[in-house]
């Protein structure tokens, strides 16, 4: 269900427009009758928005974006990123998760490749690593494992969404399958989709019981020697093949997705 914004945010957002306008006109040392030309405006009526009376039409807004090289992420007010990540992540298939009022869609969220990307490399909470889960699995058709597997390899974290992809498939085996042939059918293109990249990405070698050589905090708490032994300890067997120290569990993961489709 769509939501109206008050008219006192929408004032909000119209002066912050205007006031970024004004900043990058001035950063590109424009006159107001230069940029005005360029947006099929006179100079009075730009001068008049500038001072707060009126707005920029959503064609001259995309023109401005245009014109400095700069993404709409610049005139969205303030906010808070995680909330932004559990907004998208409930659209895309977390409908366990509440939105977060008045937060407005920024390219963090643009997307389930960067959205996934947004949540695996710098985890806020598990809260939100484990509603990708039910994400992943509701649009598997729009996210390419590769690429998002390159994206955070390139970032410094090789092992993160193999461990994602192995510990999504193991509790894909934990929840009971919806009654139904389409949703059985899901449910067997999901494993199969999922194996296939945890095949072709193995885990490095180790020995039997040992952690690879190179840990993967995901849990940031997990770095002082006490709660290094007790996350390590408690870590599935999946995190311990790819080094990633977390609680995080295949279990956790099943439940998320059987609250996610509880709340459909």
């Amino acid at each position: 269900m769509s939501r109206n914004l008050p008219d006192s945010d929408l004032d909000k957002y119209r002066l912050r427009i205007v006031d970024k306008v004004r900043e990058l006109r001035t950063a590109r040392r424009w006159t107001q009758a230069e940029l005005a030309g360029k947006l099929g405006l006179s100079q009075a009526r730009l001068s008049e928005i500038e001072r707060g009376g009126g707005s920029l039409t959503a064609e001259q807004l995309i023109a401005v974006l245009q014109l400095f090289n700069v993404s709409i992420d610049e005139f969205l007010p303030p906010q808070d990123p995680e909330d932004e990540l559990q907004n998208a992540l409930a659209r895309l298939g977390a409908f366990h998760l509440r939105e977060v009022p008045n937060v407005v869609p920024s390219e963090r969220a643009g997307g389930l490749r960067a959205v996934a990307r947004e949540t695996l490399v710098a985890p806020r909470s598990s809260r939100l690593v484990l509603a990708l889960a039910p994400a992943v699995v509701a649009n598997l058709d729009a996210l390419n494992l590769d690429t998002l597997h390159d994206d955070l390899a390139a970032l410094g974290f090789p092992a993160r969404v193999p461990w994602f992809v192995a510990t999504l498939r193991e509790a894909l085996f934990k929840v009971r399958v919806a009654k139904g042939r389409s949703a059985a059918s899901a449910w067997h293109r999901a494993v199969a989709y999922l194996g296939d990249f945890v095949a072709r990405h193995p885990p490095p070698a180790t020995a039997p019981g040992q952690w690879p050589p190179v840990l993967d905090y995901l849990d940031a708490a997990a770095r002082s020697p006490q709660t290094l032994a007790a996350v390590k300890a408690a870590a599935s067997e999946v995190s311990r093949q790819w080094g990633v120290v977390t609680e995080v569990q295949p279990s956790d993961f099943a439940e998320a997705l059987g609250a996610a489709r509880a709340s459909v």
